[in-house]
Order: C-alpha cells, then structure tokens, then sequence
C-alpha cells in the first residue's frame, strides 16, 4: 500500500505552458477537496516539483491547494543547451516573466480567495523581482533562504561575476563556470545544505530514479545572469508592498544572509526576517528539529493573512 505522500502524489495533475520564446514549461497541481486559498511554490537551482511531495502533502494538510512550475532549463521543463544537465539561463528575468505568466494564465483563473507564495533560494530571488514588479499580484509571500546574494569566498566576491561575463563571452556558447561540471551523486557526508540523511537520500534516489530531472553545475552565463538577478532582487525590493516574511539558516553557506538584511531594509514596512539557529539553506528539508520551525513560520504567517 502506498505512504500517504505517494498516494496524494498519484491524484496530481501535471500540464505545459509555453514561456519566454517558446520554451515549454511543465508545472503541477494537486487541488484534493475545496478550498478557497493557494500556495504557489516557486522551487530553487537543479530542483523540480517532483522534490517537493512531502512539502505539498504537509502544506494540504493545512487546507491549501498547491501549484508549483519548474523553471526552463531545469526540472521537467525544456532544457535550453546541448548538455541537459548544465545550468544555463539566457536571462535571469526570463525566469520572472515565466513565474508571472504562470500565475495570470493559470492560477489567477481558478478563482481563489487568498494567493500565496513560496520561493526557495533561487526560487526566492526570481520570487523576489516579481513581487516588485506585479505589486498587486501576491496577498502574501514567503521566501525560505532567497537567493538574494550568493555566498561566495572574500577572494571571488568581487571577480566572480566579471569572470564569468569574460568567460562567456569569449565561448560564445555555453560553458561550465570554473568547478562546475555535469551532475554526479554528492555524498552526504559534510554537505552543505541539509542535516538531514533521509531527506538528502530520498531525493538522491529521486533523481537516479528519474533521470531527465537530473541538473549538474551552472554555466558561465547562469553565474553573471544570476548574480545580476540577485543584485535586482535588492535593488528592486523598495517596490514590494506584498507581506514578506524571510527565513534564514544561520548556518546557511549557499546564499548570503548579510543580503536578506539588505533586501528587509528595501521593505521594513512589510519584510520580517527569521533566523533558525544552526540549519542549513534547505529549510524545507531540513532535519525535523529545523523544518519544523520553518513550517509552523510559513504556515501562521499565511494564515495570518486569511483572519
């Protein structure tokens, strides 16, 4: 018999839409019994929805309808290089443009009564720029470990997006970033962004099980687009009047926290910021002990939102 996840899982429906220049896009629902409120997961780097199954399950459990859209060149979207497993986008802002289209065309039609977001890291900073620029789109949103700055050594942090605008530029196709290459199995042992053996092993498993969602290293262009993006995310964030709530690991080596001060000092009127002390950049799948904070964070705040 199948775990309660598995068997909400199997009640899923998946759909395609095409974004920016084409590129077909794949995204999920899963909308058991009614409700009048959603929460749009916005996923991070290398992920898919296919990830997110248990968050989904706890998040229904809570009365929510969820979609959930992978992003072009990732996931169960259409890859954009020769290489599947490169990380490549042409435009950071292709991203936010695909994230809006799918709300307006596809979520925004069913009518609900409360609209919700969740982005996770890279997911955050693409969730980021679109409430900046759509203001009135999200009743509320939360951004777990956003990727508003990228955690970088003090040598690379001022040569990493110059170096990689050189290096794609003088490819002129797309190329790994220095240390980066194709996706391979990271051991668990000393990663960096989950306590967690079960969940780290569960969605190892997943992609040896599934292997078009496979995602390696990121490409030169990945790295500047992206860091530009997240440069934006801040810059952009004085025009946010959607509640946002950050959460942070304060062991968090991915994603630069001293950024998530930044960006709630754009919006003090409606950013709050979270610490959970000693987890790690994936908050939601996390260890109990941290994941547990996370949930109950997300869940009172949108709830907050629906009194």
């Amino acid at each position: 018999m199948a775990d309660p996840i598995t068997k909400l899982w199997q009640q899923r429906y998946q759909g395609t839409l095409q974004g920016v220049n084409q590129c077909q896009l794949s995204w999920v629902s899963l909308t058991p019994g009614k409700s009048n409120k959603v929460i749009v997961i916005v996923n991070g780097r290398i992920e898919s929805y296919c990830k997110y199954q248990e968050l989904f399950f706890d998040l229904i459990n809570q009365g929510y309808h969820i979609y959930s859209l992978d992003h072009r060149g990732q996931g169960m979207s259409q890859r954009l290089t020769v290489d599947p497993e490169m990380g490549y986008v042409d435009q950071f802002d292709d991203y936010v443009t695909d994230l809006h289209t799918f709300i307006t065309d596809i979520v925004k039609p069913q009518g609900y009564q409360h609209l919700f977001l969740l982005g996770h890291s890279m997911g955050g900073a693409i969730s980021s720029l679109l409430l900046a620029r759509h203001p009135k789109l999200i009743d509320r949103a939360v951004l777990s470990a956003p990727m508003h700055g990228i955690y970088l050594k003090p040598s690379l942090r001022f040569f990493a997006e110059p170096l990689a605008r050189f290096n794609d530029y003088i490819h002129r196709q797309p190329t790994y970033a220095p240390g980066q290459r194709s996706y391979y199995p990271k051991p668990f042992a000393n990663n960096p962004l989950t306590h967690s053996d079960i969940r780290f092993q569960w969605t190892k498993t997943l992609y040896q099980q599934q292997p078009q969602l496979r995602l390696g290293g990121a490409s030169n262009r990945w790295v500047w687009q992206s860091l530009a993006g997240a440069r934006a995310s801040i810059l952009e964030a004085k025009n946010i009047i959607t509640p946002t709530l950050i959460l942070q690991g304060s062991a968090d080596h991915i994603v630069d926290n001293q950024a998530h001060r930044h960006f709630c000092q754009q919006t003090p009127h409606c950013s709050q910021l979270v610490t959970i002390d000693d987890a790690h950049h994936e908050l939601l799948f996390e260890s109990d002990q941290y994941r547990n904070i996370a949930l109950s964070e997300i869940c009172n705040y949108f709830a907050t939102s629906e009194q």
